[in-house]
């Protein structure tokens, strides 16, 4: 496929810049794919799609405070860091800039109990630090670290909380499973008493999530590595819910994309953790899940490579065409989707 089949002209007045002061009262477009059609609802409707036994797979990652910036012992030049991965309870993958100003073996001041070092660098701004001590130990340096908010966001939120889904708990992500930020305690209590079943996974969401692919054949891009776990528990759910012809609801594509990354041969999904860089595209068999709970994505973004593999590519085209009408809101602050 060629990267244009993903590309589309997005308005920018529709890329929400703030999150709605009530979460479950963002729109929600429900599209049947067998049917072919597309409903208006708000999110606070999602549990009138939902039925006794089915199941919902949310991530229940966190999203770090993880952008700082420090200053060069050498000669006191500010640079900019953002922790990407951790390697160990000191040493972090991290993105620095200006990189060139900082060279392997030189130290820098974060907090007066914190400083780093840069340890290996490479020409694309990707580097490895390591701290005098675990930051997330120190209050001086979670005084000073914020989370890491999309580019296209152009004000910093005044509670970081809001970038939070309400079910975070598990450190690790420096961007957060967008589909997520929807729910409300009040909405997952509605759910429950349904009998759905809630349960979760975790995948540390990187930095490659916003990134566009820039290759021009899709099949040539090399998808980011993203670590996860699936727990037991979460395995038995879905496991059981697609044997009794339940319905299981990925919500978000970091769960379809862990889901997916554990397939046994006759198409259960398998417990277990570690690294996936599956990249998934037209034409997908999806075995993990039924229904998919997703934002509006980013043109020529890998999300919407998924979407258009799950959806199929004609309606999915037809879906943001209608989204752009009717003016929801995109991306991660923006307006949901079921997918049916």
């Amino acid at each position: 496929m060629n990267i244009r089949d993903f590309d589309y002209e997005l308005p920018r007045r529709l890329i929400a810049q703030t999150p709605l002061e009530q979460r479950d009262l963002a729109r929600l477009m429900v599209v049947d794919r067998v049917a072919g059609t597309v409903e208006h609802r708000q999110f606070r409707d999602l549990p009138a799609y939902l039925h006794p036994r089915d199941v919902i797979v949310v991530n229940d990652t966190r999203v770090d405070e993880a952008s700082f910036s420090c200053l060069k012992d050498a000669t006191g030049a500010t640079i900019d860091v953002l922790l990407t991965a951790r390697m160990s309870p000191t040493r972090f993958m991290a993105l620095v800039r200006p990189l060139k100003r900082l060279h392997i073996g030189e130290t820098c001041t974060v907090t007066s109990d914190v400083s780093l070092q840069l340890l290996e660098r490479n020409d694309d701004g990707d580097a490895v630090v390591e701290f005098s001590r675990d930051p997330y130990t120190s209050d001086g340096f979670r005084a000073v670290a914020r989370v890491q908010i999309p580019p296209y966001i152009k004000r910093f939120p005044e509670d970081p909380a809001v970038y939070q889904t309400v079910y975070a708990r598990e450190p690790g992500s420096v961007a957060a499973p967008t589909a997520g930020l929807h729910f409300t305690p009040e909405l997952l209590n509605s759910v429950r008493g349904l009998g759905v079943d809630i349960e979760h996974v975790t995948l540390d969401v990187g930095l490659g999530t916003f990134q566009p692919v820039r290759v021009e054949r899709v099949e040539e891009h090399h998808m980011h590595t993203e670590r996860f776990t699936l727990p037991e528990e979460t395995a038995r759910a879905v496991n059981a819910a697609r044997a009794s012809h339940a319905a299981v609801t990925a919500i978000g594509t970091t769960v379809a994309r862990t889901l997916e990354s554990c397939i046994n041969p006759d198409g259960t999904v398998r417990a277990g953790g570690g690294e996936t860089s599956i990249f998934i595209y037209p034409p997908h068999d999806f075995h993990g899940f039924d229904h998919l709970v997703t934002n509006f994505h980013l043109p020529k973004s890998t999300l919407l490579m998924l979407v258009g593999a799950f959806m199929g590519m004609d309606l999915m085209w037809a879906a943001y065409h209608e989204a752009i009408r009717e003016q929801y809101r995109f991306f991660s602050f923006g307006d949901a989707m079921l997918i049916l």
